[in-house]
């Protein structure tokens, strides 16, 4: 179980104040990891765009005409379905606010941006509660 980061005592609050910088820097990587997760998929994905348009009839044959395209294909499927359970049960525990935001952004652009904006929003209330 990760730690409590809520202070209740001495020892815990000088605990807190010698995470708190690592956390702060947890975030910024989460941060990073939002914008790799929107420029790496869509440099393959905008020049497929713009040569065959928004053919979906293509996109789906294309993308399960091996049997390798549909293992990503059901692996990110299933990563989008278990990261909506995250996000809706973290909401209560971390007390984490606009969850519908990740749920766009996985359904937009997919889950390499959906599970790092989530982690940043929900690492953002972990460090306001160290306060």
């Amino acid at each position: 179980m990760f730690p409590s980061c809520v202070s209740n005592g001495s020892a815990d609050s000088l605990f807190v104040k010698r995470l708190r910088p690592a956390l702060m820097r947890l975030r910024h990587v989460y941060l990073g990891l939002c914008v790799l997760g929107v420029v790496a998929p869509y440099s393959q994905f905008i020049p497929w765009l713009m040569q065959h348009g928004l053919d979906m009839d293509l996109f789906m044959r294309e993308l399960f005409a091996t049997r390798i395209g549909a293992f990503f294909a059901f692996d990110v499927v299933v990563s989008a379905l278990a990261l909506f359970v995250f996000v809706f049960t973290e909401r209560t525990v971390a007390r984490v606010r606009h969850v519908w935001l990740p749920v766009v952004a996985t359904l937009v652009v997919g889950v390499s941006l959906g599970l790092p904006l989530f982690l940043y929003m929900r690492q953002r209330c972990l460090d306001a509660s160290t306060v």
